[in-house]
């Protein structure tokens, strides 16, 4: 059993030095980063099928991951606030369509999953730049 238990702490040793997560680190409300973004005027390659949202990056499985969120439309009396659909922002294809199966219509249809990879690939990296920054901070729109 000490073995093991040595193999297990050669192999998470440099990820802790890092400064990385546990692959069962479980965050807390002041790991999560959320920023407001919106599509620009002149913005081709907008990967999203509505206008704005939130980009939010947050430590899971080990790693950071970035996802999109749809802020739905403000309830009124009768009804409460739906759900806002979520989906994964990132450049692995895999993860792109099999983790986004039922929010899939979040994004704009694209003719080549690269297509689809290329327009998703600059949020992620605004995301996983965003999981950098101090609680609180904004990404500026001309940083990405």
């Amino acid at each position: 059993m000490t073995m093991l238990a040595a193999t297990i702490a050669a192999v998470a040793a440099p990820f802790v030095l890092a400064d990385e997560k546990g692959m069962f680190h479980l965050p807390d409300a002041s790991e999560v980063r959320l920023q407001t973004i919106s599509r620009s005027d002149n913005e081709a390659e907008w990967p999203f099928s509505v206008a704005s949202g939130l980009l939010a990056c947050v430590w899971s499985g080990g790693r950071r991951v970035v996802s999109f969120i749809e802020q739905p439309e403000d309830p009124d009396d009768e009804h409460d606030a739906p759900r806002g659909r979520h989906v994964i922002v990132s450049a692995n294809p895999f993860e792109l369509t099999f983790l986004n199966i039922s929010s899939r219509d979040l994004f704009l249809p694209a003719d080549t999953g690269e297509t689809l990879v290329k327009r998703v690939a600059p949020f992620e990296a605004l995301g996983r730049r965003l999981c950098d920054q101090p609680q609180g901070s904004n990404i500026g729109p001309g940083e990405l």
